[in-house]
């Protein structure tokens, strides 16, 4: 991208973008009855004024402010590179294909825009080579990467493989999220063999950062900010090009991402990815690797039996089975003399991994001489050969020995370590207890603007609590209130009486007031649950109460089930966490929003009881300083899918009594929109009329 000069100074650009929000300016030209928005304009203005003169900008914009081009104008505006980075695919994708094509209209600077997306969503050209060939009985090296009951799929992707233009696996709308075999031809970091590869130079991986380099917009999300951040003093190098300004839209989230990309995790899927890769390594050469296999069968064997005795050996327990009975991820924090016993499997494992380190350093001598003396094969997948494909499995053999044994000694005062079992899938993960030294220097401190936005950020009209999270200090400022009529808009309902959360009434107490509020709102809401146990407990009395559709989490992907909420009339949906943000449904769909609990995370959660007890140490009451703006933070997120438009009208309900009889509970109802309070059921009917 060629440089290009600011729009005349710093005063020039906040001049432009004013104008750009004008009754006739250039938004006026493109939007259909555009009406200026005067926290839209205040927050472009404060956006354009950090872009100019640098430093990092906190900003709230209430549901309906249209923060999105409040921060996109300035940007482009100012003709320097920026660095977009969202919560969810979602919103990259409606920046994308919405937002950037209506502005490219309207603004009179030209500009070029790029989406990336982790390594995961893209297909690697040289793993799909190989599992193709496998597929249809070629000699090629390789062999099989999945089950033959995925064969009927390869009609589908090869259509795909040769016609797409970015590798990327959401334009196959009808491949199942959760398919195994796209883990064995997506391009992975971990199974990447770099600039060796034979199909580097038109990788999609390649052509993405290519594209994302000559940009003037790069969109990327939290996950792959993140990623790219932990990964810049790596092998790889920066996934992300530079750019001088930042922004982080859906903030909220950061903290979160951030602790899972700065930790370190061992897992029965990364072991099992090796072995694999050394499977095919072992059909693609033509040389005597027995020493080879047994190295590889010796990882394998060692890890099925260190992974056998986590469950056991950390008393794993949780709230196993969630809707359609599938498994919950369960938790259990630990510290090296707690399970000395059972990491002796664990060292046995480390020691297979170091054995097969070396044995594969011999092996690429064997491979070099013999790639030197044969020429039988002409293939392209075999002209680097077993050469690169070795030494991309030492290097992750090393790697996960490293890992392990760090995971193992658990001596390190700044992160928290816990075993997780999700799926079929056995963990051990490093965690950091606290992330913002972290953000602050690997990701703040690279570019000269940063602007952090979302509809919540600040917990007591503040932005105390999101500053100590993500380490911030001297920031600029801006609130502005969502542009919706929450008076006329929407009503909170909060029951008259309800049993105490931890009561074995709650659930079927709770039931009722929910079958209550669904045949006043005839159906069109969401019932948002802090447990799989209450859900279920509800499902049960809702499905024999009501006649309306139910969608239950768990018994179809996320994605599907917000399609069929949107689809199917009155329809209701029982879902948990995953539901309560990053869900936009418009108009009268989404009439209603139930809430059973106050969205406390579990102090038995690791990282959480971690997180307590530093803050304790510090003489910092938990409760209040973290506990309680985190669960407020999660309730204005679920709360917030309710009004999504000026004409949408819809009743907020908590049926948690807490926000009445505890002192807290102000804290959570200062925190809501200012909509009319009723304890009345009938009151509720009449707002439906």
């Amino acid at each position: 991208m060629p440089e290009v000069s600011p729009v005349s100074g710093p005063s020039g650009l906040i001049d432009q973008v004013a104008g750009s929000f004008s009754e006739s300016g250039a938004l006026a030209r493109v939007v259909d009855g555009y009406e200026p928005r005067d926290g839209q304009r205040r927050m472009a203005a404060a956006v354009a004024d950090i872009i100019a003169h640098g430093g990092t900008l906190l900003s709230e914009a209430g549901t309906g402010t249209g923060k999105t081009l409040a921060y996109l104008i300035p940007a482009i505006l100012s003709r320097q590179r920026v660095l977009v980075s969202t919560g969810t695919k979602n919103l990259q994708e409606q920046i994308f294909f919405k937002d950037l094509p209506a502005l490219a209209r309207a603004l009179p600077v030209p500009f070029t825009a790029t989406l990336m997306k982790g390594r995961s969503n893209y297909l690697c050209l040289h793993r799909w080579e190989m599992y193709k060939d496998g597929v249809e009985g070629s000699t090629s090296a390789g062999g099989r990467l999945i089950d033959t009951g995925d064969e009927v799929l390869l009609p589908m992707l090869k259509e795909w493989a040769a016609t797409t233009k970015t590798g990327d696996r959401a334009e196959l709308k009808d491949l199942p999220e959760d398919l195994p075999m796209w883990k064995g031809i997506s391009a992975e970091a971990e199974s990447c063999l770099g600039s060796t590869c034979p199909r580097f130079g038109d990788c999609w991986v390649t052509v993405m950062r290519q594209r994302a380099v000559e940009s003037d917009v790069v969109i990327v999300n939290h996950h792959l900010l993140c990623a790219d951040a932990a990964v810049r003093q790596s092998s790889f190098g920066e996934i992300v090009p530079s750019c001088p300004t930042l922004v982080v839209d859906e903030a909220h989230q950061l903290e979160d991402v951030a602790t899972q990309y700065f930790g370190v995790a061992f897992s029965n899927y990364r072991v099992d990815d090796l072995v694999r890769d050394g499977e095919r390594l072992l059909s693609a050469t033509p040389h005597d690797v027995d020493d080879l296999a047994r190295a590889f069968h010796r990882v394998a064997d060692r890890s099925r039996i260190f992974f056998s005795t986590l469950p056991n050996g950390f008393r794993l327990k949780s709230d196993a089975t969630g809707p359609a009975g599938e498994r919950r991820d369960l938790r259990a924090r630990y510290t090296s003399e707690a399970v000395q016993d059972y990491f002796e499997d664990g060292m046995m494992l480390a020691g297979a991994l170091e054995g097969l380190e070396a044995t594969l350093a011999l092996a690429a001598k064997r491979f070099a001489n013999g790639s030197n003396d044969s020429k039988d094969s002409t293939d392209s997948n075999d002209s680097n050969g077993p050469n690169e494909l070795a030494a991309s499995i030492q290097r992750r053999a090393g790697e996960l020995r490293s890992d392990l044994r760090f995971l193992m000694r658990a001596d390190d005062p700044e992160f928290v370590y816990y075993v997780e079992a999700r799926g079929r899938g056995f963990f051990l993960r490093a965690s950091p207890i606290d992330v913002s030294r972290t953000v602050r220097d690997a990701l703040f401190k690279r570019f000269r603007s940063v602007v952090l936005t979302s509809a919540t950020l600040a917990v007591d009209e503040a932005f105390d609590y999101v500053k100590s999270r993500l380490g911030l200090g001297d920031a600029e400022e801006v609130r502005v209130p969502s542009e919706f009529d929450f008076r006329t808009q929407a009503l909170l309902y909060l029951p008259r009486r309800m049993p105490p959360p931890k009561s074995p009434a709650f659930a079927e107490a709770a039931a009722r007031e929910v079958i209550e509020l669904i045949r006043r709102s005839r159906g069109r809401a969401f019932v948002l649950f802090t447990s799989y146990a209450v859900l279920r407990t509800v499902q049960q009395f809702v499905e024999m109460a009501i006649e309306y559709p139910i969608l239950v989490q768990g018994t179809a992907p996320r994605s599907v089930l917000i399609d069929q909420f949107r689809s199917t009339p009155n329809s209701v949906l029982l879902a948990t966490s995953s539901f309560w943000q990053g869900v936009d449904v418009v108009g009268d769909a989404l009439s209603c929003v139930i809430v059973d609990k106050l969205p406390f995370v579990s102090p038995g959660d690791p990282v959480v009881s971690a997180r307590i007890d530093a803050l304790t140490a510090e003489g910092v009451d938990a409760f209040s300083n973290y506990q309680v703006p985190l669960a407020i933070l999660a309730l204005q997120q679920g709360l917030g899918r309710l009004i999504r438009h000026r004409t949408d009208r819809g009743v907020l309900a908590i049926l948690d009594p807490r926000v009445k009889t505890m002192g807290y509970g102000r804290r959570f109802l200062a925190s809501l929109p200012p909509a009319p309070v009723t304890h009345d059921l009938d009151a509720v009917a009449r707002f439906f009329m």
